[in-house]
């Protein structure tokens, strides 16, 4: 069996008990968990970061550390977002008083 297929049969193995663990999490730890999937993600920037510095010019380098600073970004980003909208449906909103506009 070679490495490339390998690597796939982990990737697709790996995605399905992800999705399996996941889809298990009841509705009240999705927030702490999102907090943790945006933690590893800026670990995975910062690892970005390292591999586009240290490629040397190896273009091959550099076009794996993009794609994986893009991803990493695209994830801390939409995750913060998120959780922020999560986190307004709880807070307190003004009371409106009638014939207050």
């Amino acid at each position: 069996m070679s490495f490339l297929s390998e690597a796939l049969w982990i990737l697709l193995l790996g995605s399905l008990l992800g999705l399996e663990l996941i889809g298990k999490v009841p509705p009240t730890l999705h927030t702490p968990l999102m907090s943790g999937a945006n933690a590893i993600s800026g670990i995975t920037m910062l690892a970005a970061l390292t591999l586009i510095i240290k490629a040397g010019g190896s273009l091959p380098l550099l076009v794996i550390g993009s794609i994986s600073l893009g991803f990493a970004l695209f994830n801390v980003i939409g995750g913060f977002l998120v959780t922020d909208r999560m986190l307004a449906m709880f807070s307190r909103k003004p009371n409106r008083r009638k014939g207050n506009h």
